[in-house]
């Protein structure tokens, strides 16, 4: 089969994370990472985020890691990297600022064969692929492809565990979203009132994107959600508050329990649960998509249930990561139908 060759644009706190589950995965080869920040800066914050366990050199224009060398780039625009001279089988853009096609095709037009954005997509693509939940929709012939985002993802992940057995008549989502890197530390003047003030001292209420791209994930939950974001001054670990209304009258809070441990069972990678009274960092090095919070769930009424879940970053960049190793199988797949 062969190592999946990667660039990747953007070394930020996402685009750090897939560097490291790379490097340490045979399947992958980062070939390229294009970002304009300085060099040396750059390897000095990917050992900084590895902790004690850091390991990257920088020589020359390489970075070093686990017996892997990467090529690093300098580039503002996917127009301007070159990324048929590294052969580059995906281009997984984690800068956040390129989300829509116009935007990303020039990765395509520059020799990756495909492009997967770290985010949602601003309009439309080839596929949002919400790994869990709708990967099987996925064909090989998808050229521009979002991998969500942690948050769209852990949620759709609740609901379809719940709507698979219960039918649902309304969900409501609130996401507690640590502060994200396009928010200001002091207030600062920007397109939106709420979101130029302080994310460092702030509870900052967003829209949220998620509600539209989970709808058409789960079409079982179309037409019955509404959503919100709360942006709150914490670095790392996102929380889930999400409360279904559900036609049967009849379910039992822990019924709705046992539907998540058994989810955990079948798709241990994605989902996990626990009784512990954990807190937002305490998920910043989970693995998955969703920690379901079962001290947190509870029952209101004869219909109402509320779920907690919690999220991290690094469960997405794993995500990412399932989602790029799922074309591959799928080119795999048309290529042997092909010789047969």
């Amino acid at each position: 089969m062969g190592q999946i060759r990667i660039g990747l644009m953007g070394l930020g706190h996402i685009g750090r994370q897939i560097y490291h589950l790379a490097t340490q995965d045979d399947r992958f080869k980062v070939v390229a990472i294009s970002d304009i920040g300085k060099p040396e800066i750059l390897c000095h914050l990917l050992n900084k985020s590895m902790g004690r366990t850091g390991n990257v050199k920088l020589v020359g224009n390489y970075l070093l890691s686990n017996g892997r060398r990467t090529r690093l780039l300098s580039a503002d625009h996917p127009t301007e990297i070159p990324w048929d001279v590294f052969d580059t089988d995906c281009v997984i853009d984690a800068t956040g600022r390129f989300r829509s096609v116009e935007e990303l095709t020039p990765h395509l037009t520059n020799g990756a064969k495909r492009v997967i954005c770290s985010s949602l997509p601003e309009h439309t693509a080839d596929r949002v692929v919400l790994f869990g939940v709708n990967e099987n929709e996925m064909h090989a012939s998808d050229r521009v492809i979002s991998a969500g985002s942690a948050s769209t993802t852990a949620a759709a992940l609740a609901l379809k565990t719940i709507s698979e057995k219960f039918e649902l008549r309304h969900a409501s989502m609130t996401s507690v979203h640590a502060y994200t890197s396009d928010q200001s530390l002091q207030d600062y003047a920007g397109a939106d009132y709420r979101r130029s003030r302080s994310g460092a001292e702030n509870i900052i209420p967003n829209s949220t994107p998620a509600l539209d791209w989970i709808q058409k994930a789960l079409p079982s939950v179309a037409g019955k959600m509404t959503g919100f974001a709360l942006n709150v001054p914490v670095q790392l670990g996102s929380m889930l508050d999400i409360n279904v209304a559900l036609s049967d009258t009849d379910v039992s809070l822990d019924e709705i329990r046992d539907l998540f441990v058994a989810a955990a069972s079948d798709r241990p990678r994605l989902i996990t649960t626990t009784y512990e009274p954990i807190v937002s960092s305490d998920v910043k090095a989970s693995p998955h998509s969703l920690v379901v919070d079962m001290l947190g769930c509870m029952r209101a009424g004869s219909r109402l249930y509320k779920i907690l879940g919690w999220h991290s970053t690094l469960g997405h960049a794993h995500r990412i990561l399932d989602v790029l190793i799922g074309y591959r199988d799928l080119d795999n797949s048309e290529k042997s139908e092909a010789v047969v």
